[in-house]
């Protein structure tokens, strides 16, 4: 009799079975690009985080995504490559499989409310231009529904695996991996919907932005890789003035003050070392 699912392989198994593959496979000269992820949170990261939340939005999604989880947190995924509305995995099942991600390029009308709505959240240009962006800017850009994460008519995918249901274990850690991919490169977002990030920049200098306003603190998330991102040389940006600097500066700069010494104190101990003598 023909079976059509193949016998089920413990973790551990899977686990030594990907190192040996991975090892054969960089032998061979392959670049591969795995993911790993720790017993916790998959995504540690503000994109990364957002992009697993909204993956478990879809109640399509639910029953597979757990699978996926713990195919991540296995090492299964022994390469995972982003690209222009394309994601390509290889992940140890059973056997090694192929799965492939496709997320639909984002409407032009979708894309330019995207960059008005963050041209007037920008506090600053100067916030930018050192590698950082306001909490309300990233959160506009991963806002569920509106945002630039894609919707599940918008993402399709196949794998080489015999499972017939509609996701797959594969496929569903490979959409987990984009989001832990996204902790290291957040950059790839913009790339993956096919839209260019720099027009944030564009729409935010054309938009009359005041530049001289210092956000308020507690409203900017530090550096995102945003000098990927934007393409901009973060070492030439000047840093943002700190009171605190200054003040331990001042007080460097300040003279040294000794502290008068008392004649009779000295006098006193003379004739006490005299008197040793």
């Amino acid at each position: 009799m023909y079976f059509r699912w193949k016998p089920y392989v413990p973790a551990a198994a899977r686990r030594q079975a990907a190192e040996r593959t991975v090892a054969k496979m960089r032998k061979k000269g392959q670049t591969l690009s795995p993911v790993t992820a720790s017993r916790g949170a998959i995504a540690k990261s503000f994109w990364g985080k957002a992009w697993c939340r909204n993956l478990e939005r879809y109640s399509d999604y639910s029953n597979r995504l757990p699978r996926g989880r713990t195919y991540l947190r296995n090492g299964s995924v022994i390469d995972l490559k982003i690209g222009p509305g394309e994601v390509s995995a290889q992940v140890m099942g059973s056997s090694l499989y192929l799965s492939t991600v496709r997320i639909a390029e984002v409407a032009g009308t979708h894309w330019q409310a995207i960059v008005h709505d963050c041209a007037r959240s920008i506090d600053t240009l100067v916030e930018l231009l050192q590698g950082q962006m306001s909490t309300s800017v990233m959160e506009r850009i991963t806002r569920p529904g509106t945002g630039l994460f894609p919707s599940p008519k918008e993402i399709s995918f196949s794998c080489s695996c015999p499972d017939s249901a509609a996701m797959c274990k594969h496929v569903a850690a490979t959409l987990y991996g984009i989001g832990a991919r996204l902790d290291a490169e957040p950059e790839l977002l913009f790339g993956l919907r096919k839209v260019d990030a720099k027009e944030l920049i564009a729409s935010a200098g054309d938009s009359g932005v005041p530049v001289q306003k210092l956000p308020r603190a507690g409203r900017i998330l530090d550096s995102s890789k945003l000098a990927d991102v934007f393409g901009i040389d973060l070492g030439s940006a000047e840093p943002k003035f700190s009171h605190k600097t200054a003040a331990k500066k001042s007080k460097s700069l300040a003279p040294r003050t000794h502290k008068p010494v008392n004649p009779i104190g000295r006098q006193s101990a003379r004739k006490k070392s005299g008197k040793a003598r």
